[in-house]
């Protein structure tokens, strides 16, 4: 039913510019952006075309992002490592029947929000802070319409944050529970955690280990939190 969601294609690291469209795409198996149709500026995405997104996730990006900017190219080539991961991750608990399509979707909005956030090593030049940029992708898709898909915003740092932590931390966020909860959102938010947005190691994907040394500065809560994702989801 879904042989496109459940072979997910490596991207490159580097967006690919061609010269004979308005497109910019990332390489898959060798071919350009053009050939894979995999980011499609005409054509948007392979999934819309074959009718497998409810939305399109590059039409929203594109409303708030500005067009083959560092920003836009860095979300589009981490949020489709995270969507590859997580679909890949899904096959693996089928039998808890996740929402690939929402997934989908989801992975590719999750990091919408970076653009209001005042981070310019990515491209993003707005004011608040990046932490908070989960919760601005939140106030983005609740806007837009997309409640569920806003979850996934503002639910996917780290492991989630707990309203404890917030009080405890001082944390410039929400005071209330910044869990993952549904199935969909703890297997993007455990995809997540293998990819960076340096543009340096942006199709470099984590080791366990290093994951683990990564979320380890934040508290053995945190590891323990994706240990038992990564004993359901995991290889």
């Amino acid at each position: 039913m879904y042989p496109l969601l459940l072979t997910p294609l490596s991207c490159s690291a580097q967006p690919v510019k061609t010269t004979t469209c308005d497109c910019v795409g990332f390489g898959v198996n060798g071919r350009s952006g053009c050939e894979s149709l995999w980011l499609h500026k005409e054509t948007h995405f392979e999934y819309v075309q074959r009718g497998r997104y409810m939305i399109d996730p590059l039409q929203i990006i594109d409303r708030y992002y500005v067009s083959d900017s560092d920003a836009e190219r860095i979300l589009l080539a981490h949020s489709t490592r995270v969507r590859e991961k997580a679909l890949a991750v899904a096959v693996r608990v089928l039998d808890a029947d996740p929402d690939l399509d929402f997934i989908a979707e989801a992975a590719m909005l999750h990091d919408i929000g970076i653009v209001r956030t005042d981070a310019p090593q990515i491209g993003c030049t707005g004011s608040a802070p990046y932490l908070c940029h989960g919760v601005l992708g939140r106030e983005i898709l609740d806007a837009e319409g997309y409640p569920r898909h806003a979850l996934v915003c503002e639910r996917h740092t780290g492991t989630g944050l707990s309203a404890e932590e917030i009080r405890r931390e001082k944390l410039p966020l929400p005071d209330r529970d910044l869990l993952p909860v549904s199935l969909e959102e703890q297997l993007i938010c455990y995809a997540d955690n293998f990819f960076s947005k340096s543009s340096l190691s942006l199709d470099r994907e984590r080791t366990i280990d290093e994951v683990l040394r990564r979320l380890g500065r934040f508290g053995a809560a945190k590891v323990a939190t994706f240990k038992a994702w990564h004993a359901r989801f995991g290889a």
